[in-house]
């Protein structure tokens, strides 16, 4: 059998965008019940051989490049967060983040709470529309094109399975830059973060090649339960079809 791509992807309020190593593909399902597909060549591909610690910030880089094509190609695509209450979200997050950084509270607390406050928007996309069930139908798209079996609407690749690494790494990296002078503070916690997320990344990487060792397990825990509880829900059969439409566009083009 010959090898499967290594496909991403990512749930649309109305669709589903997958990406493939050169190509992207996008269904959605039109208000009339129809459904206009689109794919195309990647204009920006990160390179294999960049060196570890670039290499999950350049692949994220490159999956949210292929966005402005694909709204270009389908103008009736709904990305996550263009709903008025999630931007109403993402800006009461960052008062609450604000608030929570300069209060009296001790340092670990403060970046417990700072996460639930980065969390909660994409918590509300998730559930306040279609969002949850198209997730869930691409991963069973995918999923069951990579194992050649029907697969459930969890991923063992999903991006949820940052939650725990990000989560640890980021608390680590803040405490850490709490510490700074507080004229450097900003810019400390400004190279925490982006640290955080390269090294999560990397250890998100191990994780998927390892997944059986008990560590693996232990950081993948939250994000499957964020998948299971909150995530995704049950496709119906009309997403499942969105969702392989989108899969056998990228595919094609891919020559697979």
């Amino acid at each position: 059998m010959a090898d499967k791509l290594r496909l991403g992807g990512m749930a649309l309020p109305n669709g589903v965008l997958v990406h493939g190593p050169t190509s992207w593909g996008c269904a959605i399902r039109r208000p009339d019940g129809t459904i206009d597909v689109a794919a195309e060549r990647k204009r920006f591909v990160s390179d294999e051989r960049t060196p570890p610690l670039l290499r999950g910030p350049l692949k994220l880089l490159e999956a949210m490049a292929v966005l402005p094509s694909v709204r270009r190609a389908l103008p009736s695509a709904r990305l996550p967060f263009e709903r008025p209450a999630v931007i109403a979200a993402m800006l009461a997050s960052a008062v609450g983040l604000r608030a929570v950084r300069g209060s009296r509270l001790g340092t670990a607390t403060q970046e417990v709470l700072s996460a639930a406050f980065s969390f909660a928007p994409a918590v509300l996309a998730l559930r306040s529309s279609d969002l949850a069930a198209y997730h869930g139908a691409e991963h069973v798209s995918i999923g069951t094109y990579e194992h050649d079996e029907p697969r459930a609407k969890e991923h063992e690749r999903c991006g949820s399975h940052l939650v725990g690494p990000i989560l640890f790494t980021a608390t680590l990296g803040n405490v850490l830059a709490s510490k700074a002078p507080p004229r450097v503070r900003p810019l400390a916690r400004t190279g925490a973060t982006l640290a955080s997320l390269a090294v999560s990344t990397e250890i998100f990487s191990w994780m998927v090649r390892n997944p059986e060792h008990p560590v693996a397990r232990v950081l993948a825990r939250p994000g499957h339960e964020l998948q299971h509880r909150v995530g995704t829900d049950e496709p119906s059969a009309e997403q499942l079809e969105v969702a392989n439409a989108a899969l056998d566009a990228c595919l094609a083009l891919e020559g697979a």
